[in-house]
């Protein structure tokens, strides 16, 4: 005899405990004969089949904005889930989320060119990795000689600047990204908080004025 398992139990494991997100994941699986309408368990022969059939078609997704519209982009349809470490988007991660939002917010504003100045080498090393495909960005290391020209160039390219203070900064490298005209100034942002969630958060912020 094949052991079985709770329908609810196993779909509260994969983050699908809301009511609707519940009922809708029980309505696909009964669609495809997996489970039974009429029982509150399956056989574990059939679970590998049922994560398939709920993978192909839904998105599993927090209530996040930013992770909402990947979710809506995806092609399936968005299912709430609880906790937001089951969200496909953002998996819980605040700066995950934070990147997504970002990302949403330039879109928004038509900023496709960033320069951040500041930040350890793993943080930016991280911010290249999460913004990838989606923004130009360009990192400055702030513990490292930077000129006057190669700072110009920076001002005259981006969009957007993020002088990262509290960070990895020397004063004679954000200097080069300070008190330029309004022209300029206008586009460059001080971020006194750190980490990268609290960064991008400042940026969009600005953006949103």
């Amino acid at each position: 005899m094949s052991a079985d398992r709770d329908i609810d139990e196993w779909l509260a494991e994969r983050g699908i405990t809301p009511l609707d997100s519940r009922t809708r994941a029980r309505a696909a699986l009964e669609e495809a004969k997996i489970i039974n309408p009429k029982k509150a368990r399956m056989s574990e022969q059939k679970l590998e089949r049922a994560e398939a059939v709920l993978a192909e078609r839904f998105f599993r997704v927090c209530s996040a904005p930013a992770c909402a519209q990947v979710a809506n982009a995806s092609g399936r349809a968005p299912l709430q889930v609880e906790p937001r470490t089951y969200c496909e988007s953002c998996g819980g991660s605040n700066n995950r989320r934070a990147v997504a939002d970002f990302v949403e917010a330039c879109k928004r504003k038509s900023v496709r060119r960033v320069v951040i100045v500041g930040g350890s080498p793993a943080v930016r090393e991280e911010l290249e990795e999460q913004l990838a495909g989606q923004i130009e960005l360009r990192m400055v290391d702030g513990t490292e000689r930077h000129t006057a020209d190669k700072a110009r160039h920076n001002l005259d390219w981006a969009d957007l600047i993020l002088v990262w203070g509290a960070t990895e900064l020397h004063h004679k490298v954000s200097a080069h990204y300070t008190g330029g005209p309004p022209s300029v100034s206008r586009k460059v942002i001080h971020v006194t908080r750190r980490g990268v969630a609290a960064l991008l958060e400042a940026a969009i912020t600005h953006l949103k004025r």
